[in-house]
């Protein structure tokens, strides 16, 4: 008959001196790869810290959303607006960093993470956040995305059924197409040919669609219970995106980012973590980094942001994280960079602000 181990690795009628030494042995081993896990965090900190900003949108002591720039890493945090009058939120750096497009609304009004894109006004700045300009009035332009050359936007209207692209500094129509079940967070693919978005499509909803701009083509990426889709920032034939499969670990279940091929063949783990839902994950510049929040209820608008290898993907954190485990054993392990700051949808670039 085996005996069982106990916490200790200390085992039942084995000498006392033994059992010290086979408990100091596993003491030491713990230790040592808690040291190794913090040794690959500092690593993984500094190869980041240089790699350009990352900006994002968190509530200041006055009760008001503003929006930030730190480095990748955490560091040298910046406040863009200084706007206890405004909430400002979804920042995103134009295709060539010099410029920056968000919303903003009067404080006081509750800040919707499903909702966010089509409330308030559209404003652009520099990428510094100076000469901040309003472009319009409040809801006008609702989820605008920048075009690849910066010249355009793509415009979701969900009431009208339909997707605009207009010429960002006239504002005049070029486009009109069906929204083909697209109801919020829509993003234009880095080489201009689709746009993806959150829908309810061909009677499933909460999916991954993406259409193509030129034919009205939609495509199905995903099904059941996703949303905050984006592109990898260096490919246009990836989406990244948060998934909640219900049953994964509570009744509920935890979201997941996941990614999936722009012709809805593939779809994969990229980085679960038990008792937190993962959400606005967005790529580096050149896609070898993933950035996104962890918020511990679903729906919640700032969370602590964290930073992983693409490299290191797909990862489960811990990694006794057996109900996701069964469902992608082959996730591997690496560091998880946590950047000690609340935020609400990042956004990276690698171009240098100016900041000191």
């Amino acid at each position: 008959m085996k005996h069982k181990t106990t916490g200790l690795c200390l085992r039942r009628h084995q000498p006392l001196g033994v059992g010290i030494l086979l408990a100091l042995g596993c003491t030491v081993t713990t230790f040592a790869a808690s040291s190794d896990a913090a040794s690959g965090v500092r690593e993984l900190a500094k190869e980041v810290a240089g790699k350009g900003w990352i900006v994002f949108s968190a509530k200041t002591p006055q009760g008001d959303y503003d929006l930030f720039v730190s480095r990748p890493d955490g560091s040298t945090k910046r406040n863009l607006t200084h706007t206890p009058e405004w909430n400002e939120y979804g920042g995103r750096f134009s295709p060539d960093s010099k410029r920056l497009l968000y919303r903003r609304e009067k404080a006081g009004e509750s800040l919707n993470h499903d909702r966010w894109g089509a409330m308030g006004s559209l404003v652009v700045a520099n990428a510094d956040g100076s000469n901040p300009v309003v472009q319009g009035s409040d809801g006008e332009w609702p989820w605008a995305s920048w075009s690849p050359d910066g010249k355009q936007f793509a415009c979701l209207y969900k009431r009208e059924g339909k997707i605009t692209i207009i010429d960002a500094e006239s504002k005049k129509l070029i486009k009109e197409m069906p929204r083909r079940g697209i109801f919020q967070q829509m993003f234009w693919s880095p080489d201009g040919k689709r746009l993806v978005g959150t829908a309810n499509f061909s009677g499933q909803d909460w999916n991954i669609l993406s259409i193509e701009v030129e034919t009205g083509k939609a495509t199905l990426l995903s099904r059941a219970l996703n949303c905050t889709p984006d592109w990898f920032q260096g490919d246009p034939n990836r989406v990244l995106y948060s998934n909640r499969t219900p049953a994964l670990g509570n009744q509920y279940g935890w979201t997941m980012l996941m990614q999936a091929t722009a012709d809805g063949k593939s779809r994969t783990l990229l980085y679960g973590e038990r008792d937190r839902h993962i959400y606005y994950g967005c790529t580096s510049p050149d896609d070898k980094y993933v950035l996104f929040s962890v918020p511990p209820t679903d729906g919640g608008v700032d969370a602590e942001m964290a930073i992983v290898r693409l490299a290191d993907t797909p990862m489960i954190v811990p990694s006794d994280y057996s109900a996701l485990k069964a469902l992608y054993p082959g996730a591997k392990h690496g560091p998880v960079l946590r950047l000690g700051e609340a935020g609400f949808e990042p956004h990276w670039t690698y171009a240098d602000l100016g900041f000191k």
